[in-house]
């Protein structure tokens, strides 16, 4: 039996609005509404953790932070001597279609630790250094040890190195399994992207990022929201322009599939780490764009699209809750290999979702988590709770009448049983899901990076520069 192929983009930081298909009217992102035309886009898709690093740890492995110990963004080493594994001895996706026959590439970003070191199964290996960089100044790695500094754009830099793979894959006759990671849109924002891609927002409006009054928990540096940068008005058209650009450079690589005419047989996945907002709710960023860290809609949903053999029917939009730690089942088993080794946690297999069928079953109502550190969220269709461990604020919203997130109901008394309900809900997953060595709820992150892992040192890994642990 031959498998299908199978790509899987991650775009870095593009809120669940930043997409044409979504019903953004002024961004362009032509390549992806065609595929979303042609396939299914999930309306609400939610990643595990609003930053970039538990959040492709959860796409990999189908855990949460609080099994898998990647709690905030990896900071410190990303290669040589120091940089470690931080997913070594957990399975994942990958190390699955390793052992399935698949032929594996990767083209970006990595972010996991140890970038300079390729994963196993990994036949072609082209990695950023760290998390993010300059967009013509970024160190990469390849599979043979080389280290790379790259002058180029480098959303076209990792679209020509996964075109390259795709090339030489057809000299192979097993299935390949690329992972296309971008930085894009990732800041940095102004004066890196190209003219052509900044002058199509010159004149625009940015009706759909409007700028709403500095959030109260608003962080900042250097008097800019973190998230953003000091000229607005130029980090909306640096923004705009890296999806818009990005979206070409997946033109180019889907394009690739159609020379080799392989593109009848690879299913293509694209998704963003995280959400993001850029002005939305008052400030820039994800989840650490605020302190106490936010579960906001903007920081939690991404823009999900899937489209190739067996996903029907095409242009259809789905409207469950889905997650991140549901992606791996999800993907081998539209792949015709066995989800049920990443059942055993909190994900299940939706590619029935895929096939035209529901993901609600009796045993699984439609209720996602995420986490970030202590801050813990369960959204249903209608309420969200956030619940910070251990003071607080909270938070309880009813979306039915409040969608954008505006009224926090959990002191409200009308609310008492039901955030009393939900909060149960919420404790009783994380006690079902949550790995006590990795449990997050006590740890002190503040969105500034982690350097360490929980076996080096349970606090200070996740502390910001000065914390004494008294506060």
């Amino acid at each position: 039996m031959t498998r299908p192929n199978l790509i899987l983009i991650v775009s870095d930081d593009q809120g669940p609005w930043a997409l044409g298909a979504a019903g953004n009217r002024e961004i362009r992102t032509p390549v992806l509404d065609e595929l979303a035309a042609r396939g299914i886009r999930l309306d609400r898709f939610f990643c595990a953790s609003p930053v970039c690093s538990p959040a492709r740890a959860s796409l990999l492995t189908g855990q949460v932070p609080s099994t898998h110990g990647v709690h905030d963004y990896l900071d410190g080493a990303h290669s040589g001597a120091a940089g470690r594994d931080h997913l070594a001895g957990m399975p994942t996706l990958t190390d699955a279609l390793a052992d399935a026959g698949y032929r594996l590439g990767l083209s970006g970003k990595w972010h996991l630790g140890a970038s300079d070191v390729p994963r196993r199964g990994f036949v072609h290996w082209y990695a950023l250094d760290g998390g993010g960089s300059p967009y013509h100044d970024a160190v990469m790695h390849t599979g043979d040890g080389r280290t790379e500094h790259v002058t180029d754009y480098l959303t076209d830099v990792i679209a020509d190195d996964a075109i390259a793979f795709l090339d030489a894959e057809q000299q192979h006759d097993a299935p390949f399994f690329l992972a296309l990671n971008f930085t894009a849109p990732h800041k940095p924002f102004a004066g890196q992207h190209p003219a052509e891609f900044t002058d199509l927002y010159r004149d625009c409006a940015f009706e759909t990022c409007p700028q709403e009054q500095p959030h109260p928990w608003l962080q900042t540096l250097d008097g800019a929201p973190i998230g953003g940068e000091a000229d607005t008005r130029e980090a909306l058209i640096g923004y705009f322009a890296a999806v818009t650009a990005m979206d070409a450079a997946i033109g180019r690589v889907l394009d690739r599939l159609k020379t080799h005419r392989i593109a009848d047989d690879t299913i293509v996945v694209f998704l963003s780490d995280n959400g993001f907002s850029c002005g939305q709710h008052g400030f820039w960023g994800k989840g650490n764009g605020t302190f106490p860290m936010n579960m906001y809609d903007e920081s939690v949903m991404v823009p999900f699209i899937v489209a190739g053999p067996g996903v029907r029917p095409e242009g259809e939009v789905r409207d469950e809750l889905l997650s991140a730690y549901d992606l791996p089942a999800t993907l081998l088993e539209l792949l015709g290999l066995d989800p049920e080794p990443f059942e055993h946690g909190p994900g299940r297999s939706f590619a029935a979702v895929l096939r035209g069928g529901r993901a609600e079953t009796p045993d699984r109502p439609v209720v996602v988590h995420t986490e970030y550190g202590p801050v813990r969220m369960i959204r249903t269709a209608e309420r969200k709770y956030v619940h910070r461990h251990p003071y607080g604020p909270h938070e309880m919203y009813d979306l039915a009448a409040d969608p954008r997130e505006r009224s926090n109901l959990a002191d409200d008394p009308a609310y008492a049983d039901e955030v009393a309900r939900m909060r149960r809900m919420l404790d009783a997953w994380f006690t079902e899901h949550a790995d006590p060595r990795a449990d997050g709820r006590g740890l002190p992150v503040c969105g500034a990076g982690q350097t360490r892992t929980l076996d080096d040192d349970p606090l200070g890994a996740f502390a910001p520069p000065g914390w004494d642990g008294a506060s």
